[in-house]
């Protein structure tokens, strides 16, 4: 039986002028510009941010090739400061898989907005690491390994901070030796930079009512495994997309190889969720994606040294929510700020995150705390920002309603009359419509996919690769995966989708088990989590809560 929080001991509390949930690049874009600003008028802000990873960059997992346009503006001498953006992309290809072979598309016909050139090769992590760096150096606060666990309102419902989670939590819920009670971080504003389907973000999203007049949010989940290849296989600068093979027609996705640093290339896999076929695990398809003779090649002879996954927001421009609400704002992806046909949200992230800094360094100049910052919601929609997501806004709904092939002849032809006339384009703005649970089919309607058993040298289990990801749980703490109604995974989930977690999940969390009388049961393995939160936007039944774990669990991505 869980102790009564009112039985606790009182939490500390600690006062800031702002307070920053998430040290990705909205987040500390937002600390470092915090004090910039401050330094340019004179004035002191103190600035706090916390990060449920067990430090900087821990939980960061991208391809990634970033556009520098949000670094620029942020801090403009970036490569002499050292930071590891190193390696600009060289060569830029796009290839449509088929079950044997492969067609290169001439690069002429794509719009200058699916153009790499400019753009670089980096570990997000590692950046993201450098940022942590140069924020620090600026006297902003960061406390890795405390996970923001809950929104802190006042009196009139404004939000005033966020309390980070208890440590210490045995798995009964009873505190242990070991219990911490977690701390309050207030502030004047609060910004919140978490990521896709963030544990704070979607509780304000419902609080404040944000999402109202816009259309569902829309997701993928992204796979990735980094090698380090051969050396005479490797090409430095080399940027490769494709899509096609193994999905099918009706279902979103494709491939990303990246070559870069020490004869690294980090591959990856996306598949959009709402994909229909309960059957389907996006997993498997990476792992058989590698096998095709286009792609193998490139990892004979060479070792795979990581692996992670992560949810992408993907519905744009026309879901993305209010961005503020009293007392602070929604930030980077958090929001859902990422091009899906660049495969990019980085930039946007940061660009987001120098905008609401801008608006607080204001709101406080003028005395104000706790309000809306109505000014970094207009720099948001009509900026730089609002250009590029409104260029590509059709593109998710053309691919979801026609298909892979016509789709991306749609959405293209788009994205090209956008370039010619910026932001009309067709002259219209299509809708989602359902949300990526709801498109999940019945399994009654499909047959089981039989995925190859994997070789252990090019293909590999769940289990053999979370290990690379370096995850890690206190066991003895209370499950994070919350069930609304333990009953309905096997009771409703099983007969009518064959229960889908045991295949969304890309790390072996979700188990169907069966005891000697054949009587089945929902096993959650919640130690293996990698904070995907796949689970929490697949489920049919939308009865899987994520919540933080206990601060600093989870992945431990290196070089990702």
């Amino acid at each position: 039986m869980a102790v009564d929080a009112a039985d606790m001991p009182a939490r500390e509390a600690m006062d800031f002028d702002v307070v920053i949930v998430g040290a990705g690049p909205a987040g500390l874009a937002a600390a470092i510009r915090l004090k910039q600003k401050a330094a340019e008028t004179g004035t002191e802000i103190s600035v706090v941010v916390v990060e449920k990873g067990s430090e900087v960059g821990a939980h960061i997992l991208s391809g990634a090739v970033i556009d520098p346009i949000g670094l620029n503006r942020l801090i403009p001498d970036w490569k002499e400061r050292g930071a590891p953006v190193e390696t600009p992309v060289t060569e830029d290809v796009f290839l449509v898989l088929g079950p044997q072979g492969d067609i290169r598309l001439p690069n002429w016909p794509m719009p200058p907005l699916m153009k790499n050139h400019g753009n670089y090769i980096v570990s997000l992590g590692a950046l993201c690491k450098w940022l942590g760096d140069q924020a620090a150096e600026l006297g902003v606060e960061i406390y890795p390994g405390f996970a923001a666990s809950e929104v802190l309102y006042d009196e009139s419902g404004a939000v005033v901070g966020v309390a980070t989670g208890d440590m210490g939590v045995g798995r009964d819920g009873e505190p242990k030796d070991s219990f911490v009670r977690g701390m309050e971080l207030r502030g004047k504003y609060t910004l919140i930079a978490e990521g896709a389907r963030g544990s704070l973000a979607k509780v304000l999203i419902r609080h404040f009512d944000l999402a109202n007049d816009h259309e569902p949010q829309k997701y993928g989940i992204g796979l990735k495994e980094l090698w380090q290849v051969s050396p005479e296989k490797h090409k430095p600068g080399y940027v490769q997309h494709s899509f096609g093979w193994p999905l099918d027609n009706s279902t979103g996705g494709g491939s990303f190889l990246y070559h870069y640093g020490d004869n690294l290339v980090a591959v990856g896999f996306v598949v959009h969720l709402n994909y229909k076929n309960p059957y389907l695990s996006p997993y498997d398809e990476f792992q058989r994606f590698k096998t095709h003779p286009a792609i193998r090649g490139v990892f004979e002879g060479g070792k795979r040294i990581g692996y992670g996954a992560r949810a992408i927001t993907e519905g744009g421009w026309q879901s993305m929510p209010d961005l503020v609400f009293p007392g602070g704002a929604l930030l980077g992806c958090a929001a859902g700020m990422v091009n899906v046909p660049r495969i990019k949200g980085s930039h946007n992230a940061i660009l987001s995150g120098i905008a609401a800094a801008d608006a607080v360094v204001d709101a406080i100049a003028a005395g104000r705390a706790h309000d809306k910052l109505d000014a970094y919601e207009t720099d948001v929609r009509t900026g730089d920002i609002a250009r590029d997501l409104k260029r590509v806004r059709n593109m998710k709904p053309f691919w979801s309603r026609f298909g892979t092939a016509l789709g991306i002849i749609l959405g293209g032809t788009d994205l090209w009359l956008n370039t010619i006339i910026s932001g009309v384009g067709l002259g219209f703005t299509l809708k989602h419509g359902k949300t990526d649970a709801a498109a999940t089919a019945k399994s009654k309607n499909y047959k089981p996919i039989a995925y190859p058993k994997p070789d252990g040298k090019l293909t590999f289990d769940r289990l053999t690769n979370v290990s690379f990801s370096a995850t890690n749980h206190e066991e003895d703490q209370p499950i994070h995966l919350k069930l609304l109604d333990p009953t309905v995974p096997i009771a409703v989930n099983l007969p009518e989708y064959a229960e889908p977690a045991q295949r969304y999940c890309p790390a072996a969390v979700y188990e169907v088990v069966y005891d000697n009388a054949g009587a089945a049961k929902f096993q959650i393995n919640a130690q293996n989590c990698v904070h995907c939160k796949t689970c929490d936007i697949k489920d049919p039944s939308q009865n899987i809560n994520w919540t933080c774990p206990e601060g600093g669990g989870g992945p431990n991505y290196a070089g990702m």
